[in-house]
C-alpha cells in the first residue's frame, strides 16, 4: 500500500499528447520534412519528446535543436487546456483522504501548475518541481530524492508514478517503487515497474 505519491505529468495526469504531436509534426513539415502522427506519439510514448527530435534529424540530416525550436514555439499555443485522464481527480483526493500526498515531478515548464488548475487537480498537490528547477532529466533521480528528502517521505510508502519507462526507472533510481500507467499498451516494458494499470481508477486498492 502506498500512500506517498510522486506523479508525472505529461500523459499521466492530464493528456497532453494530441498536441504535442500536433506541435511536432507541424515543426517537421516547417524544416520541409514530413513524420506522420502515429510515428511521433509513438516514438514520445516510448522515449521522450528529445528522442523523437534527434532520430527524425538524423533521418534528415538537421540539427535537432531546430526542430526543438519550431516545436516550443507552437506547443503551447496548441495545448490551451489538456484533458485530465479519467479518475485522476478520484485518485489525488484519495491519497489526501488517507493522510497520504502528492507530489508533481514534471519537465514541463511551470504551464503545468496552470494546466493542472485548470483541470481542477491543483489543490490535491503538495509540492512541485517543474523545469523552472535546474534538475536533470528522468531517469536521473535527482529531483525525485529533493521532493523525498524535502518532506521526510518514508520511501518504502512511496511511489513514481508515470506513463514510459524513464518515470519507472527515476523512481527505482530513486530507491521508491514505480507504478506505470500505460494506458494505451503501447510501451515496451523494460523498466520492472512493480504495478502496470490502463487506467488510473485501478490504483484506488493500492493506496492507502
Amino acid at each position: 500500500m502506498k500512500r506517498e505519491f510522486i506523479w508525472d505529468f505529461d500523459g499521466t495526469l492530464l493528456n497532453t499528447y494530441p498536441a504535442m504531436v500536433q506541435a511536432f509534426v507541424q515543426a517537421v513539415a516547417d524544416l520541409g520534412g514530413e513524420v506522420t502522427p502515429a510515428e511521433a506519439y509513438q516514438i514520445m510514448r516510448q522515449q521522450s519528446v528529445g528522442v523523437a527530435e534527434r532520430t527524425i534529424a538524423q533521418r534528415y540530416g538537421w540539427d535537432w535543436h531546430q526542430i526543438r525550436t519550431g516545436y516550443q514555439k507552437s506547443e503551447p499555443k496548441l495545448q490551451s487546456q489538456p484533458q485530465a485522464f479519467a479518475g485522476a481527480a478520484t485518485v489525488l483526493a484519495k491519497i489526501k483522504a488517507v493522510g497520504g500526498h502528492n507530489y508533481l515531478m514534471t519537465h514541463r515548464n511551470d504551464d503545468a501548475l496552470r494546466y493542472l488548475a485548470q483541470a481542477g487537480l491543483e489543490p490535491y498537490f503538495d509540492d512541485f518541481v517543474t523545469a523552472a528547477q535546474p534538475f536533470p532529466r528522468k531517469p536521473n533521480p535527482a529531483a525525485l530524492n529533493y521532493l523525498l528528502t524535502k518532506h521526510q517521505v518514508d520511501r518504502p510508502r512511496a511511489v513514481m508514478v508515470g506513463d514510459r519507462n524513464l518515470d519507472i526507472d527515476a523512481g527505482h533510481n530513486a530507491q521508491i517503487a514505480g507504478f506505470l500507467f500505460d494506458y494505451d499498451q503501447l510501451v515496451t516494458v523494460t523498466s520492472h515497474p512493480e504495478v502496470e494499470v490502463t487506467s488510473l481508477t485501478a490504483l484506488l486498492p493500492l493506496i492507502g
